[in-house]
């Protein structure tokens, strides 16, 4: 396996990770545990970091020079993290909803 297939598989791996920990948050606001929730939102923020280096980190090799192959791993690398980040952001809106709706219950 070479440099440019293991970075590749960090992507995979890391946005694997990011989307895991972004439901795990959302199974846990949804017990209204709000602060456990945090939490994994976070981690899974700190995953999404680092898929984006090591993607940030093929380009900027292409634009230096390097040719890269476009290959359907590196597609399928590049969906995971795409979808990893649109589940990140849209669990986030949904932990938020769960929050309103628990503190407007404590409300009543």
């Amino acid at each position: 396996m070479n440099d440019q297939e293991m970075d590749i598989f960090k992507i995979i791996s890391a946005a694997g990770d990011s989307r895991g920990s972004a439901f795990e948050a959302l199974r846990l606001a949804r017990k209204g545990k709000f602060a456990e929730a945090e939490a994994k939102m976070l981690e899974a923020k700190e995953k999404s970091i680092d898929a984006h280096d090591v993607q940030t980190k093929l380009i900027t090799s292409e634009i230096n020079g390097d040719k890269t192959e476009t290959s359907l791993l590196m597609v399928h690398a590049q969906d995971h993290l795409m979808t990893s980040i649109l589940a990140r952001d849209l669990i986030e809106e949904m932990i938020g909803m769960l929050k309103e709706q628990s503190e407007a219950k404590a409300l009543q």
